[in-house]
């Protein structure tokens, strides 16, 4: 069996994804209704004695709201967080189910091994994953202010990428934020817009052609759309002549629905 991904959810207003093989599956965040979560596991056909790990990012509400629930309803479920995080996460999580990594250093979860690397926000210590199994990478990257070198790197061979797209610029710019939110998101420590997902994009095809499934993911409620998102991403690829289809795929994480079930190839 190949290594799968869905996302569950995807946006400001909360985050949760599924990673698995034939043997283990991951939950990378759990920023929506348990209820949701549970809901997409049974949909994909992912049985709660499977799940071992909830992975987090970091401690802002829209990526932890449900520890609580998911530590009740699967009582082997393991959650994973850095030592900042824990001490910033401010939900109730059982002694037992709670596990310390160290970021930067990599850890295995069943068949899953799990690598971590900081990502730019304004969080206690915020963190993307890649998750390796079957020979295939995914990579998941929010909740960045821009991207790093060692970002970079890490996402540079994924086979499956979920990239953020938070913002178009213009939209942030003249919509109702007050000024220092703008500026917060706007800032290194915020999070990416539509055409600096492009640009990364852009920059990683070129370095290594390969065959690649990207998400754009963590779009904003109030500052971007789904179809302006892809058209500001695909009008910078082209700008590089870069070009959507064949080996690299181009979709939409939404905020609102679960996605298929993407099989990494």
């Amino acid at each position: 069996m190949a290594l799968q991904f869905c996302s569950f959810a995807s946006g400001s207003s909360g985050n949760s994804y599924l990673v698995k093989d034939d043997k283990t599956a991951v939950l990378v965040d759990a920023g929506i209704s348990g209820k949701r979560i549970l809901q997409g596991l049974e949909e994909t056909q992912t049985p709660l004695e499977m799940v071992s790990a909830l992975l987090i990012t970091h401690e802002h509400i829209d990526h932890v709201k449900s520890i609580p629930v998911l530590t009740k309803r699967i009582p082997d479920l393991r959650v994973y967080a850095n030592e900042a995080t824990w001490d910033a996460i401010q939900r109730p999580v059982p002694e037992h189910a709670r596990q310390v990594f160290e970021t930067g250093r990599d850890f295995q979860v069943g068949s899953l091994q799990i690598r971590t690397f900081p990502v730019p926000h304004d969080a206690a210590e915020p963190v993307g994953f890649s998750i390796f199994g079957c020979g295939r990478q995914v990579s998941i990257c929010t909740d960045a202010g821009c991207i790093t070198d060692q970002i970079y790197g890490e996402i540079l061979d994924a086979d499956l990428l979920l990239l953020e797209a938070n913002h178009e610029r213009e939209m942030l710019l003249m919509g109702r934020y007050p000024y220092p939110l703008k500026q917060r998101i706007l800032g290194d420590e915020g999070h990416l817009s539509n055409v600096s997902a492009g640009e990364i994009l852009g920059r990683i095809t070129t370095q290594r052609q390969k065959k690649r499934q990207v998400l754009l993911g963590h779009l904003s409620r109030e500052n971007n759309d789904p179809n302006v998102a892809m058209l500001a991403v695909k009008n910078t690829l082209e700008e590089q002549e870069i070009y959507i289809g064949g080996d690299l795929q181009i979709q939409v994480a939404r905020r609102d629905e679960r996605s298929r079930l993407y099989v990494v190839e």
